[in-house]
This record gives C-alpha cells, sequence and structure tokens, in this order.
C-alpha cells in the first residue's frame, strides 16, 4: 500500500488564518523550526495510480495540486482520485466534497449519520449521476474494487460542532456511534489504520490496533489543557472529542505496550508544541517511537522505514 498525507494539521491548519500563537506566528514567519500545514487527509493507493482520499477537507484543492499524485493525467477531464471516504460529519472531513463537483465521477462512503450531513444545502453540487454515495454500516468491509477494502469501526468521540446543543450538559462526550468512526484499510494480511478523531482508547480498540502495521492517529494536543493554559479556547482536547498525546490517558501511553510496526500522529492542532522540530515534545514524542505527520509524507509498506 502507498499512503500520502494530503495534510497533518487539525482543524484551521497551520498557520491558523487568525491565530498568533507561537506556532501560527513562525509559520506566518516562515520560520524553520516549523513546517505549515494543511487540514488532516490521506490519500491511500495499491498501485500509485488510482487513490482514496480519506477525509475531504477545505483544503482540497490545494492538496491536489501540491501531490503530482492526484493530478489529472489521461484525459481533458480525469481525476486519479476515484473516491473519498468522510470518517466524521465536521467541516474538515467533508467541506472539501464542494471542490469535487466539477462532474468528476467518484464514490464518496460514509456511514448514515455522516452522509446525512452531506446531503441537501450547497452538498446538492454533488450530482447523483456522477457521485455515487454508499452508506456503510459499522464494521461492514467494502471493496473498493482497487486492490484492498475500507472497514469503517466506532472511534470514541462526539457529533459535529455544528450539529451541539447549546446546553453543555446534552452533550455526550466519547459517545461511541456511527457519528465518528476510524478506518481500518486491509490489503491481505496487511492492516493500516486511519483515524483523525479519537477520544479515547478502548479495551475493543486496543483488541484492533494491536499488529497493525501502520496507524495514521488523532494528535490534536500534546496536553489535554493545552488551549485553556494558551489562552486560545475554553476547551480541553476531551470537549473537542480528541485525546492528548501525553499523560496517563494519552494516546502515547495508551498504546505504548502494543505490536503496532509504524506510529504516525496526524490531526496535529496548531497549538501543540510538538510541531517545533526542536522542542521537547518533539523529542519525547519520537524517543517513544511515535512520527509527527507532515504535508507530503508518503509512506510504501513495502520499503522499509526512512
Amino acid at each position: 500500500m502507498k499512503f500520502l498525507v494530503l495534510g497533518a494539521a487539525a482543524g484551521g491548519g497551520l498557520p491558523q488564518w487568525n491565530c498568533l500563537c507561537e506556532n501560527c506566528r513562525l509559520a506566518f514567519e516562515r520560520d524553520g523550526r516549523i513546517a505549515p500545514r494543511n487540514q488532516a487527509s490521506l490519500a491511500a493507493s495499491a498501485d500509485g495510480e488510482n487513490w482514496i482520499v480519506l477525509s475531504a477537507t477545505p483544503d482540497l484543492r490545494q492538496q491536489i495540486i501540491a501531490n503530482p499524485e492526484l493530478h489529472p493525467k489521461v484525459a481533458p477531464r480525469h481525476s486519479p482520485i476515484k473516491g473519498v471516504f468522510a470518517p466524521n460529519g465536521d467541516v474538515d472531513n467533508i467541506a472539501g466534497l464542494l471542490v469535487m463537483r466539477e462532474m468528476q465521477p467518484f464514490t464518496l462512503w460514509a456511514t448514515k449519520s455522516v452522509m446525512a450531513n452531506t446531503i441537501g444545502g450547497v452538498f446538492g453540487v454533488l450530482n447523483p449521476e456522477v457521485v455515487k454515495r454508499e452508506t456503510v454500516e459499522i464494521e461492514q468491509t467494502v471493496d473498493t474494487g482497487l486492490g484492498f477494502t475500507l472497514t469503517a469501526f466506532v472511534a470514541p468521540g462526539k457529533i459535529p460542532l455544528y450539529l451541539e446543543s447549546k446546553n453543555e450538559a446534552e452533550i455526550e462526550l466519547g459517545a461511541e456511534s456511527d457519528t465518528t468512526v476510524g478506518v481500518e484499510i486491509r490489503q491481505g494480511d496487511k492492516r493500516f489504520y486511519y483515524m483523525p478523531s479519537c477520544a479515547r482508547i478502548t479495551d475493543k480498540l486496543r483488541k484492533r490496533l494491536d499488529g497493525a502495521d501502520i496507524i495514521f492517529f488523532d494528535g490534536t494536543t500534546f496536553e489535554d489543557d493545552e488551549m485553556i493554559r494558551l489562552g486560545l479556547l475554553p476547551k480541553t482536547a476531551w470537549r473537542m472529542g480528541h485525546m492528548a498525546m501525553n499523560g496517563e490517558k494519552g494516546s502515547i501511553a495508551s498504546l505504548a505496550d502494543l505490536a503496532i510496526k509504524r506510529r504516525v500522529f496526524i490531526h496535529i492542532n496548531n497549538s501543540n508544541p510538538a510541531l517545533r522540530h526542536n522542542s521537547a515534545e518533539r523529542a519525547q514524542v519520537e524517543a517513544s517511537g511515535w512520527e509527527i505527520g507532515y504535508d507530503g509524507q508518503r509512506i510504501d509498506s513495502s520499503e522499509a522505514r526512512t
């Protein structure tokens, strides 16, 4: 399998258009200690010619332009992108579908809850005679016809921000439903996982991820209260439906004893100090066996890690 990280940042990207936190300031100044990043998205292919996009972000047009593998090649109207899988209904995962409105055939896969957020209104520009919609059930394996399968599985999270109740007490955090899912990509006996949103690690998730060849996992914040301490937002990572890298309940500790061959953090918030190449947090992440994902990162599962 071939993987191409189209974007490694969380919502808003890096730098975020209205943010002057240290990371964004350095990115605006083109400081060498940090690299700009688009919003989290991953492309997957078995042959390097036909691709599936996991998460259609608002940055999708620029992501396509930046990666020659996704350029049109064989006809006046053509795209190597044969399908899109939307793991949740957040703007970060579906707004890019509007970029794909130019009468180009592709398949959209999503759970019932997520698919409902892409029907009607402005999404009417996706011509149903051209764009094939396939609603998938949890644990349903989909044969893409491209040499690999996709399986949606529950990732604890929450409903999209724009659907939240104004009553905080009514918002279910860490919910296990089809509103937020991870994606298992399987090719033969090889297993790969894309999970840009995950609020906590359950025993069921541990069993699933154990023995994985590669995981692309939610790396939103380094500390759970990071956004609050920096004065950026009065919310913890948990409140946003994500989990921190660090801490007893963080992703590094929660997955440390599993036999995962390669671990890549994706969906990294602009506040996360691990984005800076020279930070102590980056050193800690890398010492624990994790990689900080970056735009344009290319991984071929048949090749040794470099």
